[in-house]
């Protein structure tokens, strides 16, 4: 068995500050050794549970925050970007389950550190007229490979988003969402023991879980957090300007909205 884990920051246990996910600070220095002990306790329940290849893929920010020299040996690690497919990068159809570590909820909706993507570009992306998160979209790009979501952790908010979409999945809640900036935390050893607990059950009964695909074509819309951004993003041939802040495209499958929503975000920071 295969299994491929992409790894985020904001819903770690123990993060709930922004600071916490930026290079420079001291916080960030902590937190990225709670992002790497997490997915440690993950492949150590893959590894129990029999799965002869793991693959981790660093999907926050930068994308070097895992520590290589603590990963547990039993994992490739995928670093650094840019990087095609993004926070999905590596991920093929020979892989038996998809799982999300440390992922949030979507920008506008609640829950700690949520986001889109890039939280100083996007206000909301919409797929034919429905609004996901970073699960969903990367879950969905999955199921477009034939890979089925088995795992997903992260604040309440971020499984109460994302359990329609993957009814099959273990859903680990390591902290309850106060707000933007704050939440109830499981202990970190908890969290951690939770995390290879359901880690050994999604593995158990990989059989019996479903893909989540959103057939194609697709209509595409981001909105971005200002008028600006959209001027930006309107310039380029393929877009249609939907309103003051919002643009669309035509993409054929999901790889092309994770291509589009990352080129987008890359061209947001000339006008930071």
């Amino acid at each position: 068995m295969r299994v491929y884990i992409s790894a985020d920051i904001e819903g770690i246990a123990g993060v709930v500050a922004s600071v916490q996910g930026q290079a420079g600070h001291a916080e960030y220095e902590k937190a990225r050794i709670l992002m790497t002990e997490e997915v440690n306790a993950v492949v150590e329940g893959l590894v129990e549970a029999g799965v002869e290849e793991i693959v981790v893929n660093d999907s926050h920010g930068p994308m070097i925050n895992i520590l290589p020299s603590i990963l547990h040996p039993a994992a490739d690690l995928i670093l650094g970007k840019p990087k095609p497919m993004n926070m999905a990068c590596g991920l093929t159809a020979d892989f038996d389950l998809f799982f999300m570590v440390g992922h949030h909820s979507m920008a506008g909706r609640g829950g700690v550190l949520a986001h889109t993507t890039n939280g100083f570009a996007f206000a909301q992306v919409r797929i034919d007229g429905v609004a996901y998160g970073e699960p969903g979209i990367y879950g969905a790009y999955a199921g477009e490979l034939g890979v089925p979501v088995g795992l997903v952790s992260g604040d309440d908010c971020t499984r109460d988003e994302n359990t329609d979409f993957f009814p099959d999945a273990e859903f680990v809640v390591v902290k309850q969402s106060f707000g933007q900036r704050a939440a109830r935390q499981v202990s970190v050893q908890r969290a951690r023991a939770m995390l290879k607990e359901a880690a050994i059950r999604a593995v158990r009964d990989a059989a019996d879980k479903k893909t989540f695909a959103l057939p194609g074509p697709h209509k595409v819309e981001f909105v971005m957090n200002n008028a600006a951004l959209a001027d930006q993003m309107a310039v380029l041939p393929p877009a249609r300007r939907i309103d003051a802040r919002t643009v669309g495209f035509d993409c054929k499958d999901m790889a092309e909205v994770i291509g589009w929503m990352t080129a987008l975000s890359a061209m947001s920071f000339a006008l930071r």
